[in-house]
């Protein structure tokens, strides 16, 4: 390698194909980089540089983080979960069928964590099987919601009996706090055998890559999920693209 001053473009691209070659993520290429222009944009201030070789070097693209996701046969385990462990003592019969409507809930209609706990018991339609939420910006979206769903939070409404006000209530009868709907995944994740850390948002996306698994178009899905761009949506086509590449390389015998 020379010295720094006497180091051109083709070094720079030189190296940053070694990188490439050596595996180092695009992240932490592009963080390198990022330091080595810096440090060139010094020298051609302090130290009379003639132009800053770094200029010249394109970057790679950073590769896009695709969301985790349940499979169907995981998020049926899943669901079938709160009606498997023992209840606690001290807490309500009706806690297990509040978790399963709430489980069913986030998988049939896509809902924010947010949107969820918001919910009011007037929101949910059961005649044109459909919930409206309250969504980001204040905008509001009208979700269908399937049977399951539904049968679940009759359910658990008759037996916690809950008539007015907030849908889904902790056992203090109050409206759940979203930091306790993280914890009731937590706590069903152990009777499971799904490998990942479950979270409300992996839910969300797992709606959405299941509808789009199935032909839902991606406009509908940008609708369902209230998505203001679809761009924003187009991350779950990735997702279904690389599910397919996967299929087909374990399958083809000429892949």
């Amino acid at each position: 390698m020379p010295e720094w001053l006497d180091c051109s473009p083709v070094h720079f691209r030189e190296f940053l194909f070694a990188c490439m070659k050596e595996g180092k993520a695009r992240t932490y290429i592009r963080l390198l980089f990022s330091a080595l222009r810096a440090f060139y944009r010094f020298l051609v201030e302090r130290h009379g540089l003639q132009v800053n070789p770094l200029l010249e070097v394109q970057l790679p693209k950073t590769e896009k983080k695709l969301p985790l996701l349940l499979t169907i046969k995981q998020m049926e385990e899943l669901l079938s979960a709160p009606g498997k462990i023992e209840r606690q003592k001290q807490a309500p019969a009706w806690i297990a069928a509040r978790d399963a409507a709430i489980m069913e809930l986030f998988y049939s209609s896509g809902l924010r964590l947010h949107e969820l706990v918001g919910l009011n018991v007037a929101d949910i339609d059961p005649y044109s099987e459909s919930v409206r939420i309250l969504g980001k910006g204040r905008k509001e979206r009208v979700c269908p919601v399937g049977a399951p769903a539904l049968e679940a939070i009759q359910a658990y409404r008759q037996q916690a009996d809950v008539r007015t006000g907030p849908l889904f209530i902790s056992k203090l009868r109050r409206r759940m706090g979203a930091r306790s709907v993280w914890l009731l995944l937590k706590k069903y994740l152990p009777h499971t055998s799904i490998p990942i850390a479950l979270s409300p948002h992996k839910l969300r996306h797992s709606f959405a890559t299941h509808l789009l698994d199935n032909g839902a178009d991606l406009r509908s899905v940008q609708s369902l999920l209230g998505h203001a761009s679809l761009s924003t949506t187009q991350i779950y086509t990735h997702v279904t693209t690389e599910r397919l590449k996967k299929a087909y390389n374990e399958a083809h015998p000429r892949a």
